[in-house]
């Protein structure tokens, strides 16, 4: 978003991010918690909690919107512009970034930020200091990306919204011990954003 949006090495510095961040967490279990792969298994449960969470915070996410529209804090011109640079501008290509980011990204960012991070924010602060320690990281990680596409003011305000998602689901694998009532919870929340993201994008806002 900030270096060579849309070129070849930009796209392939954003496919070396992801890679990297998906391979720091595994290189950790194997080799200093001297640990196995596993599917972390929903025994506890928890997904009844996990949609209503969602689908809580898919509204909370219309309705922030709908109040910055009106306060004009989004300039939808320059929310198209940057995803034109970046490829985003085609509705293929934006559809499929959709679906990857609501399916496989959201459950990308779970493993990396509820099973690895808050697992050693937990073990440094306990369960609720690591709640809120991992829940920042998730936010200071979102901060980039919003900053790419919209102002100080409207950045700051959502990631308020993403601090909270981050404890919510923090919360959830506290509670629950598995990733998956978060994936859920989380890939929920997103349908919202990319709805939001195609009426700013492609003209229906």
């Amino acid at each position: 978003m900030f270096w060579w949006p849309g070129s070849v090495l930009g796209q392939a510095l954003f496919v070396l991010g992801k890679v990297w961040v998906v391979l720091l967490p595994l290189a950790w279990l194997f080799w200093v918690e001297q640990g196995r792969v596993g599917w972390s298994p929903p025994r506890l449960g928890g997904f009844g909690t996990a949609v209503l969470l969602g689908l809580v915070l898919a509204a909370f996410i219309l309705l922030a919107y709908g109040v910055v529209h009106r306060l004009g804090w989004i300039d939808p011109g320059q929310v198209a512009d940057r995803a034109r640079q970046t490829g985003l501008g085609r509705f293929g290509v934006y559809l499929g970034g959709a679906v990857y980011w609501i399916t496989l990204n959201s459950l990308m960012e779970e493993y990396v930020w509820r099973w690895f991070c808050f697992r050693q924010c937990e073990v440094l602060f306990g369960g609720i200091g690591g709640v809120f320690a991992a829940a920042a990281g998730f936010t200071l990680h979102h901060v980039i990306a919003l900053a790419a596409q919209f102002s100080w003011p409207l950045t700051l305000a959502a990631s308020f919204g993403v601090f909270c998602a981050g404890a919510i689901w923090s919360w959830l694998y506290l509670r629950y011990r598995s990733i998956w009532p978060c994936y859920v919870s989380h890939a929920i929340a997103d349908v919202p954003i990319f709805v939001v993201g195609y009426w700013l994008i492609f003209g229906a806002a």
